[in-house]
């Protein structure tokens, strides 16, 4: 679990700016999601789009087809994907996944037993999966404790707007001493850029 009282504590009494988002707006909740294809699948909607838009791609997709599952998204022709308001290169991205689960090349079953660094090589193996991908998969399905995705745009601009930080390598140098609580960091984080804009 990355959200829990022992290292909330610590992370608040060592960066000020965890206490203060704390003070504000509580803790933030423990977000997890069930391991395997569907939360990967929904992983890869998000990308670059809403929670929202992504939500609401995955619902049409998934109320389309029997069963949301590699081969079930296999048998789905461009158009049929098109009418689930799912892109092209998100599609070719998803087939990319389903085949490889099919292919037993990525198997769901072995990641929370490997190495983070070990999982990491097999998600960005596949096409259309990146480091944000997986970072987002690690933290929310895995619960690894120690990852921060840089690549993540709310947590890059609230950085920007609580601290005096602003370039790529400061950014990366401020986050280093978040160890080894980086994960709970950007579930701080996050849970400031939401509750500050009326979205939870």
């Amino acid at each position: 679990m990355i959200v829990n009282s022992p290292d909330i504590k610590k992370l608040t009494a060592s960066h000020k700016i965890f206490f203060k988002i704390k003070e504000r707006y509580g803790i933030p909740p423990n977000w997890q999601r069930p391991q395997g294809f569907v939360s990967l699948s929904k992983i890869i909607l998000e990308q670059q789009v809403s929670l929202a838009s992504a939500e609401a791609h995955f619902k049409k997709l998934n109320s389309y087809i029997k069963d949301f599952a590699p081969k079930e998204i296999l048998r789905l022709t461009d158009e049929e994907l098109r009418a689930c308001q799912i892109s092209r290169q998100k599609a070719k991205y998803l087939r990319e996944l389903s085949l490889a689960v099919i292919n037993k090349d990525l198997i769901f079953e072995e990641l929370p037993i490997i190495g983070f660094k070990e999982v990491r090589e097999k998600l960005t193996s596949i096409k259309g999966i990146g480091d944000w991908t997986t970072d987002i998969y690690l933290m929310f399905c895995l619960q690894s404790k120690d990852i921060f995705p840089l690549g993540d745009i709310a947590l890059i601009n609230t950085i920007k707007e609580l601290t005096k930080v602003k370039t790529h390598s400061e950014i990366v140098s401020l986050t280093q001493k978040w160890k080894p609580y980086r994960s709970l960091a950007a579930y701080f984080l996050w849970y400031y850029y939401l509750k500050k804009r009326n979205r939870i």
